[in-house]
């Protein structure tokens, strides 16, 4: 059986074979991962971890694979940075960021999730992979497909940035521009799905494409010398990664790794699109959907397919999801820049404004052991901040000319 014991339903229970399957057909709930945690605690150590690769595959043991890792093999592992200026600026005394601004191979943190669905459709046998994306999870899915000899599909929806279009395009994949949102794409996908034997990651292989998420709470841990924070901020999409994040300290304390997770799980969403922060504020247990409309276009999901999880996991774990203005976003993007050299997309502007939010609030407290996560680079994101960070001062090559310019005197 080896550490997969299968599939099970998140809502009823029924067993499934490890096989591409999503959906319960008895209730139509999830499907997630069945893991043998006690073979696992029998094999798993600090030392085997720390001996393995430095990339997100040293946490294969509790990965969704059968043998060894064929796709991905650099992405994970990214810095955990000291955010000494930022915490200062927001008054904070241990504040770090999770730093997958410089994932390997497409600067986010959907590599992560896509080397393990890769990996996985490659055990399954298929020849074409596909998404439904909102930018960063198709630039990864690309990439990825192009290094594994894949063929593959993206579809986007048609107003995406243009960094993230062309960070498809260079891949040469089938890159589909769908006229909606991308809850639109996610529905033309799942139809497709069912046409044609495709392996779409974040549908009929997503039981094992979510888990890639864990990886992030296994570093978070191992980079904090094997301990669980008592704070993480974490961006709001599907909801996925947030109940991943959760998902993976308390693997870590299942197996013996770490000991008294008490994490408070804080989630971040732009108020153009917060199903799930409005049903956290109005004492709601269901999401509505809403239709989105923010430059965070990365966590535009107006019907998150996690929200209702991401939801019971800040509950249950005392953290809060509070939302931010379009406005707010932009400010963050700057002040994560301007205090710490990171440059994030719109989703990091996002998290950093809502970390801001809740130390106003006293949700986070000065001395909480504190990890914001930054999933994006800005590159991605551009048009978001074009217009607001002035422009650069043009002069003479002349050494009179730069003193005169900025009033300076000669030492």
């Amino acid at each position: 059986m080896g550490k997969m014991k299968g599939l099970k339903c998140r809502e009823c229970g029924k067993a499934y074979p490890a096989e591409p399957l999503h959906v319960c057909e008895f209730c139509f709930g999830p499907l997630e991962v069945d893991y043998d945690y006690e073979a696992i605690a029998a094999t798993i150590s600090r030392d085997r971890i720390v001996a393995g690769p430095k990339s997100l595959w040293r946490y294969i043991d509790l990965l969704p694979v059968e043998k060894e890792a064929t796709v991905g093999l650099h992405g994970g592992f990214t810095p955990m940075i000291r955010a000494t200026r930022l915490g200062q600026v927001l008054g904070l005394d241990a504040l770090y960021l999770k730093n997958d601004t410089v994932n390997h191979p497409t600067l986010s943190f959907k590599d992560r999730v896509v080397a393990v669905a890769l990996t996985r459709a490659k055990e399954f046998g298929f020849d074409t992979v596909a998404c439904a994306s909102t930018g960063n999870l198709a630039n990864s899915v690309a990439a990825h497909a192009a290094q594994a000899g894949f063929k593959c599909f993206v579809f986007i929806p048609s107003d995406l940035e243009s960094a993230k279009v062309l960070g498809n395009l260079i891949y040469h994949p089938t890159v589909v521009a769908v006229e909606g949102t991308y809850d639109d794409v996610n529905r033309l996908c799942s139809e497709i799905s069912g046409e044609y034997r495709w392996a779409f990651v974040n549908i009929n292989i997503r039981p094992y494409y979510a888990e890639g998420s864990k990886t992030l709470a296994y570093e978070t841990a191992e980079q904090l010398g094997w301990r669980a924070p008592d704070q993480v901020v974490v961006p709001i999409a599907s909801g996925s990664l947030l109940t991943k994040i959760w998902k993976g300290l308390k693997e870590f304390e299942r197996v013996g790794l770490i000991t008294g997770v008490k994490t408070k799980v804080n989630g971040a969403q732009a108020a153009g699109c917060s199903p799930v922060a409005t049903a956290f504020a109005e004492g709601r247990d269901f999401i509505k959907p809403v239709k989105p409309k923010t430059l965070a276009k990365s966590l535009a999901i107006g019907n998150p397919a996690d929200g209702f999880y991401a939801l019971k996991t800040a509950r249950e774990t005392g953290g809060v999801i509070e939302m931010v203005t379009d406005d707010e976003i932009v400010a963050g993007i700057h002040l994560l820049a301007q205090t710490e050299g990171v440059f994030a997309e719109t989703a990091g502007g996002v998290t950093i404004a809502v970390l801001k939010k809740l130390v106003a609030q006293g949700a986070i407290a000065r001395r909480d052991l504190t990890v914001a996560y930054i999933t994006g680079h800005g590159l991605k994101t551009q048009e978001a901040v074009a217009g607001t960070l002035g422009e650069a001062v043009y002069i003479e090559p002349s050494l009179d000319k730069f003193q005169r310019r900025f009033r300076l005197k000669e030492t």
